[in-house]
């Protein structure tokens, strides 16, 4: 027996400590970003392990965790997903509430300088996405940068 053969025996004999080791891998992963992904590999490497343990040969166990991963990944995962934002409210908050509503400039505003009022009551900081925008004009914000609104003029 050659060196090669050997090390490929140890390996094939060995192969569980490799599967768990990427099963807790995947799993400290996905507590990490909660996502799924992670969880479904962590599956696939299951499946590795379990065939590694009934004496598959080491390249069918990596195929064939490979197809089960990624059978997870497009059948499983999505209906998980679905299910886990089910319940979400559908209604914007935050910075993405402010996208598109509507205000009046408060004073002329610039790619540098200008206030604006907007529709929910707010006062913000703002700069125009490109020409100035003079003082009354309506405007509806673009983005948000830090604390300054990107508006754009609203042509009547």
């Amino acid at each position: 027996m050659n060196d090669a053969s050997v090390f490929v025996e140890l390996v094939s004999e060995w192969s569980w400590i490799g599967w768990l080791v990427l099963i807790a891998l995947f799993l400290v992963i996905e507590m990490l970003t909660l996502d799924f992904t992670f969880l479904m590999l962590a599956l696939g490497s299951g499946i590795g392990l379990i065939t590694g343990l009934i004496g598959t040969p080491l390249w069918a166990q990596l195929l064939i965790a490979a197809v089960a991963a990624a059978l997870f990944i497009l059948f499983l995962r999505p209906p998980l997903l679905k299910r886990l934002h089910r319940n979400e409210d559908p209604t914007k908050s935050n910075i993405d509430a402010l996208i598109g509503l509507h205000g009046i400039a408060l004073s002329d505003i610039t790619t540098l300088t200008g206030q604006v009022k907007v529709s929910n009551g707010d006062t913000w900081t703002a700069r125009s996405e490109g020409a100035q925008i003079p003082r009354g004009a309506p405007v509806e914000i673009a983005a948000i940068n830090g604390a300054t609104a990107i508006v754009h003029h609203l042509n009547d």
